[in-house]
């Protein structure tokens, strides 16, 4: 094992600004920047169909290899940041998101699409997926982790605020090439920054992690192959019921977002004559939500046992999806608005606790368990963008999908609350849950 940097109090730099605010400032600009396919499709379907010809089912094949791989690198991807560094991983995960937008302009057959979107894209997000979220919290931070992990979380929903808008617009007025190059453009931008400043550990620069007591020690560094270690993690977690409570749940997390609203509220809402651009503009508007939501529910998981955290934004979100078909037309209503801020606050609110409870349940294990569970999150969210698609081709409507994800909801709020603890162990925020 790799000797660790010396800290002292004679030999540890001085800063005004604890460096751990910085390394969390580039990841959440590396987490925008390879969020900008993330709400893409919705917008880039309808432009692809007039084009190529090509069915609602084969362009959500193609969005849901996108989600799969999106999901099972992400354990490989906690793993490989412990084996090669954060920042080595990071950078090579926003060229290939680049690299497949970029590469789609001279797509001309649809078997390109399950290439580009699918293959390049999904390897490319899966290893910029909240499992860098989740190591920057647990490495930099002992104080506040669940407010970072929020804060950080939120950066995948302000890249499609700031990308989406421009994307749809460009997409329904110029050509989907145009808004293609854009996400790419986006990706690599941020690479930079992520190679100057991002560390792997506090004492990389020769401080403790943020809110650390000074009598604080370093946990011993991970080692071993990527490989092993991701499977070893997911062995020994997968012979709890936590695990299963979780996983399914956080399927269902995905099922309802990324799958359903994040894929198919454009399509839908234009099946209801509402534009493109209007519907992009309201999705965009989840993502303000959202942000807003993440952070409150990463500080509400300082303070709250996150099992009943979950179990409220699952019904929130049954309700929404069970209503949303009576909301849906030609013009946005003041209905169609509260659905915006209810789902949007409620979008990713379910990351923060979740993170806390891998972190409590499996200890240094917690991150790479989480990337087993975020697997699991966008299995659920390929199978709903798949599975939606298909429901619009054979029924004509959306509406049995969104009612389909309003009672999964119902499951998700209920595996919550079994997501017992494996072992005694302290809130995470040091308290006694309640």
């Amino acid at each position: 094992m790799a000797a660790q940097p010396a800290i002292s109090d004679t030999t540890r730099p001085r800063f005004r600004i604890h460096p751990a605010w910085w390394v969390a400032l580039v990841a959440f600009l590396a987490l925008l920047g390879a969020a900008g396919f993330r709400g893409a499709p919705g917008a880039l379907m309808v432009p692809l169909h007039d084009e190529f010809g090509w069915s609602t089912s084969i362009m959500s094949l193609a969005i849901s290899i996108n989600l799969i791989l999106y999901g099972l690198v992400a354990p490989f991807a906690a793993a490989l940041m412990d084996r090669f560094g954060m920042r080595q991983i990071a950078c090579s995960a926003l060229i290939l998101v680049a690299l497949g937008a970029a590469g789609s302009t001279a797509m001309t057959a649809s078997w390109q699409l399950l290439l580009f979107w699918g293959l390049l894209i999904g390897a490319g997000t899966g290893a910029m997926a909240l499992v860098f979220a989740a190591s920057i919290a647990n490495r930099w931070f002992v104080a506040r982790r669940g407010l970072v992990t929020g804060v950080l979380t939120a950066g995948a929903a302000t890249g499609q605020l700031i990308i989406l808008p421009p994307v749809a617009a460009l997409a329904e007025n110029i050509g989907w090439r145009p808004a293609s190059l854009v996400i790419a453009a986006t990706a690599l931008a941020v690479a930079p920054a992520v190679w100057l400043v991002i560390r792997d550990y506090p004492d990389d620069r020769g401080v403790l992690p943020y809110g650390a007591d000074p009598s604080y020690e370093p946990a011993p560094r991970p080692h071993g192959g990527a490989l092993r270690r991701a499977l070893t993690g997911l062995a020994d977690a997968a012979r709890t019921r936590a695990f299963w409570a979780l996983a399914v749940a956080f399927a269902i997390c995905g099922a309802t977002t990324n799958g359903l609203i994040g894929i198919h509220f454009i399509p839908s809402a234009h099946d209801h004559g509402m534009s493109t651009t209007t519907a992009a503009g309201l999705v965009a508007a989840v993502g303000v939500f959202d942000i807003i939501g993440t952070i409150a529910s990463g500080w509400l998981t300082d303070k709250f046992d996150p099992r009943i955290l979950l179990v409220a934004y699952y019904t929130f979100r049954g309700v929404g999806l069970l209503l949303l078909p009576w909301l849906l037309s030609d013009h946005v209503h003041p209905s169609m608005l509260l659905f915006i801020v209810v789902y949007g606050l409620d979008w990713v609110a379910t990351v923060p606790p979740t993170v806390a409870l891998c972190r409590t349940l499996f200890g240094d294990n917690g991150t790479i368990v989480f990337g087993w569970v975020f697997a699991s999150h966008q299995i659920g969210a390929a199978a709903a963008a798949f599975g939606a698609g298909v429901v619009r081709d054979t029924f004509g409507t959306y509406t049995y999908a969104w009612w389909a994800g309003a009672a999964l909801c119902v499951v998700a709020a209920a595996l919550s609350i079994v997501a017992a603890r494996r072992r005694a162990a302290a809130h995470p925020s040091g308290s006694t849950p309640p």
